[in-house]
């Protein structure tokens, strides 16, 4: 799995990218929990990731109601399928509103820029 990480930065929060090739729903729970399985990323407040696949998109928020759909649009936007893009935010105790969505777009940008 490819890692972008502190790439942005903002009232405290901090946002990585991370993403890999990806055929399944199986295949995309082992990538996000072996992204896990590094310290630093279980302890984020939320890693929210999608994968375009044959029978559908698949997505999980994370706790961060609407995102994983933020990255489902970046996905099929760049025509993108069978690859799995998670984004990665530690909460830094000040709520972003709207900004967060911005982020997290900004971040699936970064992502595919170096793909």
């Amino acid at each position: 799995m490819r890692i972008l990480d502190n790439i942005i930065s903002d009232r405290g929060s901090k946002y990585a990218v991370s993403g890999a090739p990806c055929a399944s729903a199986e295949a995309a729970r082992a990538l996000i929990k072996e992204l896990c399985r590094k310290k630093k990323f279980a302890r984020a407040t939320h890693n929210t990731w999608a994968v375009l696949l044959p029978e559908g998109p698949l997505k999980n928020d994370d706790g961060e109601a609407g995102a994983g759909m933020v990255i489902v649009r970046m996905l099929e936007r760049e025509g993108l399928e069978g690859h799995l893009i998670c984004v990665t935010r530690w909460f830094g105790g000040k709520h972003l509103g709207g900004d967060r969505f911005r982020h997290v777009q900004d971040a699936v940008r970064i992502y595919l820029e170096r793909l």
